[in-house]
């Protein structure tokens, strides 16, 4: 060597500096580690697709991940902050890459295994790749290429061999140690480095067209590489950021520091059978006792047929009730049964809104005396606190640990979204990754699988595939409105239909508008005959709500309502004086200030859309209960925010037209706990609200695939010329018809999605969302006094350097924002938001309606306002 690297010579290699008052980390003692975290990690029984070990695979990989720290390039820019010249001699994980292949093919593993090891180790601290390109473009070479013409991939392959010979002259002893760790003994360094244009020429000839070096192929990939990378890379990213950030020299508590908690079977069967016993299910009794004998004998159903599905070492199954025939915790006995049949680990329970995760959280915690902290239970969803505590008294966990651990769904019962389980599945990023291994022998629970998009209908099946052959997870698809996504799937609930029959608890009336739609798309109801039907409807002692499809239909509808009810109370407005009152959020009680509300007035309005806060909404939403369970007549207009999983019922529903699915959860809303003989659905079409051109059922629903006409269509069908229609014949026969007919007609879902992971093309993978990729901009509301000091104590801690503070205190503020999406750069809109203040260093902008700057841009009912807006600015 020549230059001022010869005159470097360090006798200890660190994998993390010494820094403030920690010891360094000594690279091999890492190394050790990662590979000892991961035997905790990964199942002793889980393997390839080859059939080869994977825990095997992924020790290896632990071993050889950070081999490239051992070059003096990389300890002395960890120790001193020397940018060496070319920089790319300082990158660690490359030159890891390539040692892991070898190493794997070694050990004789199979060529995709070794591909897996590769891009895992490559990319153990970034995302995934599409995986034949990556690995093309990394192994390519060409011959005789003269170094001024080299690509800068061919001039990185030279400095990765540069790298190994400054490790294997500078650090023999290190290289010498991890290639026998990796290898068993069955490679040197020097092999390494003596072999290393052959092992380009093998990596590329592996994903190359025909064998040949011409190009690479994606046909050169099972249809199960996919799988594998994921299930290599996130065990390797798990158990290297736990070690980062808390290395133990106790290796023996890693298995108690990644093992679940598993909230048994025998506390939940108690506390149904309690409420049994509370309920009175009696088969002869009142209506209320004779559903509750039904809910008794579903469950029971539910938990054989479970049994024998467990026994049998299904792979997928469907339970298919009605609201109010206890889906949630018969959906939760059926899982924890399958789970101790298999002698699993784990249960994830996914939802597709955040809405409603609190409601299964709370009841969870309440039946095992438990908070979302724990190994128990987690909540993992971007309002939650995420956090698993660790209770040995000897732990040393930062928080750092204890989020990634809960991040990671470590604990017993996992509730969270959609997003974070396909996510993590679909084009994950590296901090998703470290969930994977928790899918391993778990079982998966899908809470109202048609909530998801339509273009991930094909996708979806394919995941669960996944899940299902090489995670060997078992998945539980929990709805009334069954999409049949799953081919295959048994069904738990015997005669699901009966139940229906048993539960009917409303009718469906179809409005005059539906009918004009259906004939000629023409006639749309105004908004002025809307809330004269509502309150035409209404009784003295009724409630009825009216779900929107948009937020400026929503809008226009509760003012239409306020300009005909004299009298009538804004729950919002009553909400916001008891809100100023107590100076928190904290200190309302719902409960206290529906009676002040009951004993006040006649009559009040509510209005919900997404432009409130969540903690407002969800405030309003108990204060709503409160009111509906005293008989107050309440009128409660709604974006569709309140259709999944909202446990709230009304005494009339009316809906703008919209999917079977969704109108029919619409109607769970209503009747809900029969609180009387039948309660009433209408279905309406609203008109177009302000100066837009489209009604707000087209505007959402008939973009890209038109639903509206399959939807009104079979509804037509279903009525038969009937002035009514009975729940049971839309919520079984329409809905199996209208899902029928979109498969068939307009074939949803997006085959290309599917060959994403056919093919290992995690980039395109990632890409993709579940949620719209508008640009949006998050705004904190401050509504009190305490939310004016939490951004004030943010200031602070980021002027002293405090940012856990301010990472705890963000966290505090995320019930508090709202997501306003902007659509042009140059409006109105987007340039009042950019006025807004930011919340220390963040992009997080704030206001403060209370005083006079701010106080245009909130109203205590609509929410948050955003000037000159537009309907498809408006979509929920």
């Amino acid at each position: 060597m020549t230059g001022r690297w010869c005159s470097f010579n360090v006798t200890v290699r660190y994998s993390h500096p010494p820094e403030d008052e920690r010891d360094g980390v000594h690279l091999t003692e890492h190394l050790q580690d990662v590979a000892e975290r991961s035997r905790h990690i990964v199942s002793e029984d889980a393997q390839t697709p080859a059939g080869e070990s994977l825990l095997d695979l992924v020790e290896t990989l632990a071993y050889v991940h950070d081999f490239g720290k051992a070059t003096t390039y990389f300890q002395e820019y960890l120790l001193d902050s020397v940018h060496p010249d070319p920089e790319p001699l300082r990158h660690h994980a490359p030159l890891g890459a390539f040692v892991a292949y070898d190493a794997l093919d070694a050990r004789g593993f199979e060529t995709e295994s070794c591909l897996a090891g590769f891009v895992a180790v490559a990319k153990h601290h970034g995302s995934l790749p599409d995986v034949a390109e990556y690995v093309y473009k990394r192994s390519h070479r060409r011959d005789g290429i003269s170094p001024g013409a080299e690509t800068s991939k061919e001039r990185r392959q030279k400095l990765i061999a540069k790298q190994a010979v400054d490790i294997r002259e500078n650090a023999p002893e290190i290289a010498e140690t991890v290639f026998d760790w990796a290898t068993n003994g069955k490679r040197s360094v020097h092999e390494f480095i003596d072999e290393y244009p052959s092992l380009l020429n093998n990596i590329e000839s592996a994903v190359s067209a025909d064998g040949s070096v011409s190009d690479f192929s994606y046909e050169t990939l099972s249809d199960t590489c996919y799988s594998l990378v994921l299930e290599s890379w996130g065990s390797l990213v798990l158990a290297d950021k736990t070690s980062a950030a808390g290395v133990s020299e106790d290796t023996d508590r890693f298995g108690s520091l990644y093992a679940a908690k598993q909230p048994n079977f025998e506390r939940l069967d108690e506390h149904v059978h309690r409420l049994e016993r509370e309920a009175n299910a009696d088969p002869n009794g009142t209506r209320r006792e004779r559903l509750n004998h039904h809910r008794s004998r579903a469950r029971n159903t539910v938990l054989r047929n479970a049994e024998e599905f467990g026994e049998n070492e299904g792979n997928v199954a469907t339970l298919t009730l009605p609201t109010g025939m206890g889906k949630t915790l018969s959906g939760l006995s059926a899982a924890f049964t399958i789970r101790d049949q298999l002698d699993g680990d784990r249960v994830i329970y996914a939802l597709p809104f955040t809405s409603i995760i609190d409601q299964v959280v709370d009841e969870v915690e309440d039946i095992y005396d438990t908070d979302s902290t724990g190994r128990v239970l987690t909540a993992h969803h971007h309002l939650s606190e995420t956090t698993i505590e660790d209770d040995d008294e000897k732990a040393d966990l930062n928080d750092d640990v204890s989020g990634m651990l809960a991040e990671s769904w470590r604990a017993g019962l996992t509730v969270s979204t959609y997003v974070q389980l396909f996510e993590s599945l679909a084009g994950p990023s590296n901090g998703q990754s470290m969930k994977l291994p928790a899918l391993r022998d778990s079982v998966v629970i899908l809470d109202e699988p048609q909530s998801l998009p339509l273009d991930w209908w094909k996708l979806v099946p394919r995941l669960v595939s996944m899940l299902t052959d090489r995670y060997d997870a078992t998945v539980i698809a929990m709805t009334a409105t069954q999409p049949r996504l799953f081919e295959n799937a048994i069904e738990l609930v015997d005669e699901p239909t009966s139940y229906f029959e048993t539960a009917e608890r409303v009718e469906y009336e179809i409005d005059p508008s539906v009918e004009r739609y259906i004939e000629d798309q023409t006639g749309a109801k105004s908004y002025a005959d809307a809330a004269e039907q509502v309150i035409d409807h209404g009784e003295t002692t009724s409630s009825t709500l009216a779900i929107c499809n948009t937020i400026d239909s929503a809008k226009r509808l509760t003012e239409r309502l306020d300009e005909r009810l004299d009298g009538a109370i804004s729950i919002g407005s009553a909400y916001k004086d008891a809100l100023f009152e107590a100076g928190s959020i904290d200190v309302v009680d719902p409960s206290s200030l529906a009676e002040d509300i009951n004993r006040k007035s006649d009559q009040g309005v509510l209005h919900l859309s997404t432009r409130l806060r969540p903690v407002d909404r969800l405030t309003l939403i108990e204060i709503a209960k409160h009111l509906t369970e005293r008989g107050y007549p309440l009128i409660t207009v709604s974006t569709q925010l309140v259709e999944a999983g909202v446990d709230i019922s009304f005494d009339r529903v009316f809906r703008d037209l919209a999917p079977i699915d969704s109108i029919v959860q619409a109607a769970g809303r209503c009747n809900r706990s029969f609180e009387r003989e039948r309660g009433h659905v209408t279905v309406w079409w609203l008109d177009v609200p302000d100066e837009q051109t489209k009604t707000p059922a087209e505007a959402v629903y008939n973009r890209g695939v038109a639903l509206l006409p399959v939807a009104a269509n079979t509804i037509e069908d279903v009525r038969a010329g009937r002035t009514t229609i009975p729940e049971v014949d839309l919520a079984r026969d329409g809905i199996e018809e209208y899902y029928r007919r979109l498969k068939n007609q307009k074939n949803v879902g997006k085959q290309e999605y599917v060959e994403y992971v056919d093919q290992a093309l995690a980039g395109q993978l990632a890409d993709l969302s579940l949620i719209d990729q508008r640009r949006t901009v998050d705004i904190v509301v401050c509504r009190t006094k305490a939310d004016r000091n939490t951004v004030r104590e943010i200031e602070d801690a980021t002027a002293r350097y405090d940012f856990a503070t301010v990472e705890t205190r963000l966290k505090e503020l995320r019930t508090k924002q709202i997501s306003v999406p902007i659509y042009q750069d140059d409006s109105k809109e987007a340039r009042e938001i950019a006025d807004f203040p930011t919340i220390a260093e963040t992009d997080i902008r704030w206001i403060d309606p209370t005083t006079t700057r701010y106080e245009d841009f909130f109203d205590a009912d609509m929410g948050f306002l955003v000037p000159d807006d537009t309907v498809e600015r408006r979509f929920l």
